[in-house]
């Protein structure tokens, strides 16, 4: 990622907290939970491992393949997982997000990546409308519809769907940050 170098670090701390804390809801008694967990995890550390800025740490130039080859299975892993639930399409494109940032890392030199020279490239904008609706839309049902939350709850904080809403929705914000510094 190229831009400010604390905007990378604060994208680095809040991937990677959204990552260990997926790791956490693979413990989860909540089937649907697991399921998702562990593809989530993978992304946040994936998303806060890009993220470290290029002052500090220059991947070698093996590293985007290997990028490339592992988000490429996630994305066929969310396709197979998609074909029934419509609603894990969300996994698929977030994967196919990161194949799609591994591929442009590859292919571009250190240099290339601060001037773009002739605007947004048209994945890079379709991306960002995807993304920026997406957080749009994680962000507006994450306010609770009564006002409060019951403090009563018996459920495990690592079981809480709320905190798995949020935790998508900081990916979600992360993924509009590194697509914006494209």
């Amino acid at each position: 990622m190229h831009g400010p170098v604390s905007a990378a670090w604060l994208l680095v701390a809040l991937c990677g907290a959204t990552g260990a804390y997926c790791l956490l809801r693979l413990r989860s008694g909540v089937e649907e939970q697991r399921r998702a967990a562990g593809g989530e995890a993978l992304m946040g550390f994936g998303m806060a491992v890009m993220a470290v800025p290029a002052a500090v740490f220059t991947p070698p130039r093996w590293a985007w393949p290997v990028y490339t080859a592992v988000f490429g299975a996630a994305a066929l892993r969310a396709l197979w997982t998609a074909r029934g639930v419509p609603r894990h399409l969300h996994h698929l494109v977030g994967s196919a997000a990161m194949v799609y940032m591994a591929v442009a890392m590859a292919g571009a030199p250190p240099a290339a990546h601060h001037a773009h020279g002739g605007g947004v490239p048209l994945v890079t904008g379709a991306l960002l409308l995807y993304f920026t609706g997406y957080v749009l839309l994680a962000g507006a049902r994450l306010v609770p519809a009564t006002g409060t939350a019951d403090a009563a709850d018996p459920a495990r904080w690592g079981d809480r769907p709320e905190l798995a809403r949020a935790c998508r929705l900081s990916m979600g914000i992360g993924m509009v940050t590194m697509l914006l510094t494209m």
